[in-house]
């Protein structure tokens, strides 16, 4: 089944997210390799794809996993969990509908 997976960041998250980005990443690629990731990206904090300093507010994750708890566990384990960026994660199931 799909879950949703979306973190909030703290303020003034973007030294913590770049320090844990390659390890984010590389979670992220390894859900691609097995066929699981449907999406991921950041939420820019204003309105540009490019938003500068004034960084990030959130993530976005759309990936397969066997159960909740599965989805829940992955999501504890991210490096940006680990390095502080998220004050929160939420972590539910997905029924993608369209495209």
């Amino acid at each position: 089944m799909l879950y949703m997976i979306v973190g909030e960041d703290v303020a003034q998250s973007m030294s913590k997210r770049q320090q844990a980005r390659p390890d984010h990443l590389a979670r992220l690629d390894a859900l691609q390799a097995q066929g699981r990731l449907v999406l991921a990206g950041p939420n820019p904090a204003i309105d540009s794809d490019n938003p500068g300093d004034a960084g990030f507010s959130g993530s976005l994750i759309v990936a397969e996993f066997d159960s909740l708890e599965a989805a829940q566990a992955w999501a504890d384990a991210d490096p940006y969990v680990a390095a502080g960026v998220y004050a929160k994660v939420l972590v539910k199931p997905f029924k993608k509908v369209l495209p």
